[in-house]
């Protein structure tokens, strides 16, 4: 098994910018396209990976990114359809191992979830916090309760 992972990221906005930096510190191959060229100005100076300017919507800018041969792929693109249709495309047509989808919109989450794509919402991971500090608060309702 190898040490380094060649991941492909959609979005430079805060998630994306985060989670390339983070992982080309980790010292993993990191490849992060956005449409708008100022997006890059989030990666940090330390970041060791390559960008790509362009609309992931189109073939030669997927294969310009070299997806098929990407062991994880992040859609973290501000979008959920875009997000959809890439990571869509990623899973069923290139076989990346490993594909996960940002998604706002927490009524879609089924629909991706039938159609393989493993989400994340942060919508939902937030209302989810909330919704625990309440019941943490309220007798009987606390963890371990029934």
């Amino acid at each position: 098994m190898k040490n380094s992972l060649y991941i492909v990221i959609v979005g430079c906005g805060r998630l994306g910018a985060h989670l390339a930096n983070q992982l080309s510190l980790d010292g993993h191959s990191v490849l992060v396209i956005d449409a708008d060229e100022d997006a890059f100005q989030q990666l940090s100076p330390a970041f060791s990976g390559f960008h790509i300017v362009g609309d992931v919507t189109q073939k030669a800018v997927l294969e310009e990114a070299r997806l098929k041969e990407a062991d994880v792929f992040f859609a973290t693109a501000r979008e959920d359809n875009v997000n959809l249709m890439v990571a869509q495309v990623a899973r069923k047509l290139l076989d990346v191992p490993k594909v996960l989808a940002r998604i706002f919109d927490p009524r879609r989450e089924q629909v991706y979830a039938k159609l393989g794509i493993e989400t994340i919402c942060p919508t939902s991971v937030a209302a989810e916090k909330f919704l625990l500090a309440v019941a943490e608060l309220r007798p009987g309702r606390g963890e371990g309760a029934s």
